[in-house]
């Protein structure tokens, strides 16, 4: 019997969201960026609004700055260190739509869809400059850097993996083009977790990342859109077909051990514990049990207002990208009773990043 304990509705449509101690920095699409202090769940405050020219889709935080993936409009850098007055202090116009930012070190690193990835100085962050770009073949939705590499899902180009160590000039190593289209990425240890629409889940060894090899494949029956690891299995939000989870411990022959259908629209799935949260797009936020993979089994589930397309977890709170009812806050120190702590319905939420 989950109960919503908060929600907020945005102004926009946010595609992402980063939690931050106190604050959510919230991708209001055409509303730009929003920031909440969410100190007190149950009644996230407001504390400021940037109103970029783009159509905001990502968000990251580094250090006092925010990495806004603003659309069509690029990369903005907003100082933060005063949440109620964030400031734009640095912005670089791509050639392409920027869909994610990751940052590490002193580069952005910009998955900008058709024009493949952008790197960028932000040593500087007032005047990013340009120090690197490869055109991908595909649209890059997804980047995730470790060590000397970056990893690209590129839709229907699949991963394509780019030697970084030499930002001025990036150099593709290595390339999988799936079957279907790499639409989220999960890297753990020497492998890549592909969640590969139509194709199901794709597993690549990338302990050669100049060689990937494809490892395992599981099709699944709906249309894989997230994935997430844990342990020795994967949890793969299906569209349609549900939670599925995969026995990974031989990633040569993923098995299936589990399923939970949902009834609704499987679009985002976050782990912590022994409990998989899963936003379900219109049908809400389901809470399962998957202390016995074979044999997952509802505890809570809250029906949210809106089109549930993501989730993070942090601590005891759930916190649900909504579509166009915004960021919703859910209590789950209890999952078999998750309260709503608050309804940000002016937050329009696509979908939360992280993992």
């Amino acid at each position: 019997n989950p109960q919503e304990i908060g929600h907020f509705d945005t102004a926009g449509w946010t595609s992402g969201v980063y939690i931050l101690g106190s604050n959510a920095y919230v991708a209001d699409r055409n509303n730009g960026l929003v920031i909440l202090d969410i100190s007190n769940p149950a009644s996230p405050q407001q504390v400021s609004h940037f109103d970029i020219n783009g159509y905001t889709r990502g968000v990251y935080i580094s250090g006092s700055n925010a990495y806004v993936a603003d659309g069509s409009n690029g990369l903005v850098i907003l100082d933060t260190s005063n949440p109620a007055n964030p400031q734009e202090i640095g912005h670089f116009d791509t050639n392409g739509y920027t869909r994610g930012v990751y940052i590490s070190g002193s580069n952005a690193y910009v998955a900008d869809g058709s024009n493949g990835l952008v790197i960028l100085d932000i040593s500087n962050p007032i005047n990013p400059q340009e120090v690197g770009h490869f055109d991908t073949n595909g649209s890059a939705v997804r980047v995730y850097v470790s060590g000397n590499y970056a990893y690209i899902a590129d839709e229907n180009d699949g991963l394509v993996i780019l030697d970084i160590s030499n930002s001025i000039n990036p150099q593709e190593v290595g390339h999988f083009d799936t079957n279907g289209s790499a639409l989220d990425e999960y890297i753990s240890g020497s492998y890549a977790y592909i969640a590969d629409g139509s194709d199901g889940l794709v597993i690549l060894d990338i302990s050669d990342p100049t060689n990937p090899q494809q490892m395992g494949l599981f099709d699944t029956a709906g249309f894989a859109l997230d994935v997430y690891i844990s342990g020795s299995y994967a949890y793969v939000a299906d569209s349609y077909n549900g939670l599925v989870i995969l026995d990974i411990s031989a990633p040569s022959s993923p098995v299936k051990v589990g399923q939970f259908d949902t009834n609704g629209y499987a679009n985002g799935v976050y782990i912590s514990g022994s409990y998989a949260y899963v936003a379900e797009g219109p049908s809400g936020f389901v809470i399962i049990d998957i202390s016995n993979p074979i044999n997952p089994q509802q505890v809570g589930y809250f029906n949210t207002n809106g089109f549930a397309e993501g989730v993070y977890v942090s601590g005891n709170y759930a916190y649900v990208a909504d579509g166009d009812n915004g960021l919703v806050i859910i209590d789950i120190s209890d999952p078999t009773d998750p309260v709503l702590l608050s309804d940000m319905f002016w937050v329009s939420l696509w979908r939360l990043t992280g993992y």
